[in-house]
């Protein structure tokens, strides 16, 4: 709503001035909204990297290996295999006695049932060969191990 000002009328009544209309304006400072969220911006862009933790594997070396497609399934195995009998189906953890049924229903619609086993450097062949037999139950017809280059990290 408009403000009026009325103005005392002055000795000689000969200067006298008309009512003064003036509006208030509410505005929004925009430049330290903008400083704000350039601010977040920053917050978020380098707290995201941080928050996405994956499993650390250390894979053998091999002197031959090659690229591996990544829609393909994989199954890692860390050295804390030996206390918790838990492996990794792609980032959710497993216990050994349930992998053959959680494998059933990830390769239900898939025509390729070709699986791919990272296990950690530290584990001993024949954890490696219970988890094979608990894949090959599960229905899976080819598994690959994977392993890394000698230069690589």
């Amino acid at each position: 709503m408009p403000k009026v000002h009325a103005s005392a009328p002055s000795a000689g009544g000969r200067h006298q001035r008309g009512r003064r209309v003036s509006s208030t304006l509410a505005e929004i400072n925009v430049i330290p909204l903008v400083d704000v969220m350039l601010v977040l911006l920053i917050i978020f862009m380098v707290a995201a990297p941080m928050m996405q933790r994956g499993l650390e594997v250390n894979l053998p070396v091999a002197s031959r290996s090659q690229e591996i497609a990544s829609e393909r399934l994989f199954v890692s195995v860390p050295l804390s295999f030996r206390k918790d009998s838990r492996v990794f189906l792609g980032d959710e953890g497993v216990r050994l006695e349930v992998l053959a049924e959680r494998m059933r229903q990830s390769l239900v619609n898939k025509a390729d049932k070709q699986v791919f086993l990272r296990g950690d450097g530290g584990i001993q062949l024949q954890e490696l060969m219970t988890i094979l037999d608990t894949l090959k139950q599960a229905g899976v017809q080819n598994v690959g191990i994977v392993a890394k280059l000698p230069g690589e990290r």
